[in-house]
């Protein structure tokens, strides 16, 4: 399974599903249904079943600790509020804290750069260095920041 397209179909259910009020399964199958559609799916059918597995788990990790995951962003967003971002890149951000506080699998420095390039795909032309710096600021505390998650 490819993590950057997980990673992609993450974002998009999360949007989705904030924009839509939909529920995560309904986001990814609507995405999946639609990458099959355009022909630009990655994703062999076998692959298919592993790939909405792996997307509703991280999915469901980042609703069950939004709240957290966005007083984090809080601290780290000078003077900004979360819900004045652009929905891209909160849920971008939202997506990268979850991997590096909330998970184990996955290396700080690789959910930081894989936010980066998510933010230049689907964001505007300042999102990766916005996202940058504020997960750069984040991930000096990171040890401090996973020791309190609990």
């Amino acid at each position: 399974m490819k993590r950057r397209l997980a990673r992609e179909i993450t974002v998009q259910s999360l949007y989705q599903m904030e924009m839509n009020e939909v529920k995560a399964e309904e986001a990814i199958m609507i995405l999946l249904e639609e990458a099959a559609a355009d022909n630009e799916s990655e994703v062999e059918l076998s692959d298919e079943a592993q790939l909405k597995t792996y997307v509703l788990d991280v999915i469901n990790g980042i609703w069950a600790n939004k709240e957290a995951i966005d007083q984090l962003l809080v601290d780290y967003l000078q003077n900004w509020q979360v819900s004045r971002l652009s929905r891209v890149d909160r849920q971008i951000l939202r997506l990268a804290v979850y991997e590096m506080v909330f998970t184990e699998g996955v290396p700080a420095k690789v959910a930081v750069n894989e936010a980066i390039e998510l933010s230049k795909h689907f964001g505007t032309e300042e999102s990766g260095k916005f996202v940058n710096g504020v997960l750069g600021k984040m991930i000096h505390d990171l040890d401090k920041l996973k020791s309190q998650k609990g």
